[in-house]
């Protein structure tokens, strides 16, 4: 009975483990989020578009999204936001010292809208987000592909 008692007690503890282990995350989204906004923000070339650009906003939210604002000089206001979980994949066209990063999704899952255009305020819907970036090297942008698509997953 005391071999019984013992085995039963080695299988419960081992079986509490495995529960344990299987529902942990070593990293969690917050750590991917934070770098990426991290990331982004320090590496946004603001030259790139400042003859149109008055001030921008770029937002990586631990809910699972990615939002970028332009507010340009005339007045306009452009707003784009996709979910994370619909990232697809992402490109960079140009070089260390400036390019641009191309993220796409998985259909047109970005949301776009206008405001104060003169065309009136529009509401569309795109396969990408194009941000600006500076100073970035292939080992970087490698980390937020990485990033993103260890987020893509997990966000519902």
């Amino acid at each position: 009975m005391k071999k019984f008692t013992i085995s039963l007690k080695i299988v419960l503890v081992s079986a509490l483990c495995t529960l344990f282990c299987a529902f942990s995350d070593p990293e969690s989204i917050e750590q991917y989020v934070g770098y990426l906004q991290k990331s982004l923000t320090d590496h946004y070339d603001f030259s790139q578009e400042s003859s149109q650009i008055k001030r921008y906003e770029l937002n990586i939210t631990n809910n699972g999204f990615c939002r970028y604002k332009r507010y340009f000089n005339n007045g306009k206001t452009e707003y784009f936001a996709f979910k994370l979980a619909k990232f697809k994949d992402m490109d960079y066209l140009g070089n260390a010292t400036a390019g641009k990063l191309f993220l796409r999704t998985k259909g047109d899952d970005v949301i776009v809208q206008t405001y104060k255009d003169r065309g009136g305020d529009v509401d569309s819907m795109a396969t990408q987000v194009i941000i600006p970036l500076k100073n970035i090297e292939p080992e970087e942008l490698n980390l937020i592909r990485e990033n993103f698509t260890k987020i893509s997953p997990k966000t519902p």
